[in-house]
C-alpha cells in the first residue's frame, strides 16, 4: 500500500486501485461495472463472463487486506441497473456475504441509477463521510473535498520509444478522482477535455507503483 495525503487525511492506495481511509476504516473503490459481460451478451457480443467473479475476489482480498469495516462503492458498481438479478451463483453468494460482514454503501451512478438492493447494502446518491463528499461524478464548483469515480482515468505516456497505459487517480487541492476498479474496464486519458472541465486544469495524474506514488502535472 503506498501513501496518498487529500483534504487534509491520510489514505492508502492499493495495487487494485482502491483507497484505504484507515481513520474511517473504509474501503472506497470506483466503477465495479459487475456483469458488464452479461450485458453485451444480450447483444449478440459474447464476452468470457467472468468479470463479476474476478472483480469480487479482488474487493473480498482488499478487504482482507486492509481490515476494512466499511465499503464505499462510487458507482456504476453494476453496469446497469439490473445486474444485482444476473449475477451467477458463485459470485451473488460472494457478494451477499461480503456485503454482510461489513457496512457496505452504494453510490448510484449513471449506469445503475435506479438500482434495487436485492444484494445486501446500502443504496444512496451521495455521502458525507469525515467532511468529504462521495459521489459518483465530480460536480464542478463544488467547495467542498470530493471524490468521484466515472471517467476510468489512465495515463498514457511514452517510455523508451513505447507507448504505456496506467491507471491512475486524478487529483487537486480539493477533488479525487479514482480509477475504475471493475475486471472489465477501459480508460479515458487522463488530460481529456471531459475530466478537465469536471476538476479544473491544475489536475495532476497520480501514479502508485511499489513503494510510492508518482505525480504527473497533466498539462505537462
Amino acid at each position: 500500500m503506498v501513501p496518498l495525503s487529500f483534504a487534509g487525511h491520510d489514505f492508502l492506495v492499493l495495487r487494485s486501485g482502491a483507497l484505504f481511509w484507515p481513520d474511517a476504516g473504509a474501503l472506497l473503490i470506483a466503477d465495479l461495472h459487475l456483469e458488464k459481460a452479461s450485458w453485451f451478451a444480450r447483444f449478440g457480443q459474447m464476452l468470457p463472463p467472468y468479470d463479476s467473479h474476478a472483480t469480487l475476489a479482488l474487493v473480498e482480498e482488499d478487504i482482507a487486506a486492509s481490515r476494512a469495516s466499511s465499503v464505499y462503492c462510487l458507482g456504476d458498481s453494476f453496469h446497469d441497473r439490473f445486474g444485482c438479478d444476473r449475477l451467477p451463483d458463485r459470485p451473488r453468494a460472494t457478494l451477499t456475504r461480503l456485503t454482510g460482514e461489513v457496512d457496505w454503501v452504494w453510490i448510484t451512478g449513471n449506469h445503475d441509477a435506479g438500482m434495487i438492493d436485492h444484494c445486501g447494502g446500502r443504496v444512496v446518491e451521495e455521502a458525507l463521510l469525515v467532511g468529504i463528499v462521495l459521489r459518483h461524478e465530480a460536480m464542478p464548483g463544488e467547495p467542498r473535498p470530493e471524490m468521484s469515480g466515472h471517467f476510468h482515468p489512465k495515463l498514457r505516456v511514452k517510455a523508451r520509444g513505447r507507448r504505456v497505459s496506467r491507471r491512475c487517480f486524478v487529483a487537486t487541492d480539493t477533488k479525487l478522482i479514482l480509477p475504475a476498479y471493475g475486471a472489465l474496464t477501459g480508460g479515458l486519458d487522463a488530460n481529456h477535455p471531459a475530466i478537465l472541465a469536471a476538476v479544473g486544469s491544475e489536475a495532476s495524474a497520480l501514479v502508485a507503483i511499489s513503494d510510492r506514488l508518482l505525480r504527473f502535472p497533466i498539462a505537462a
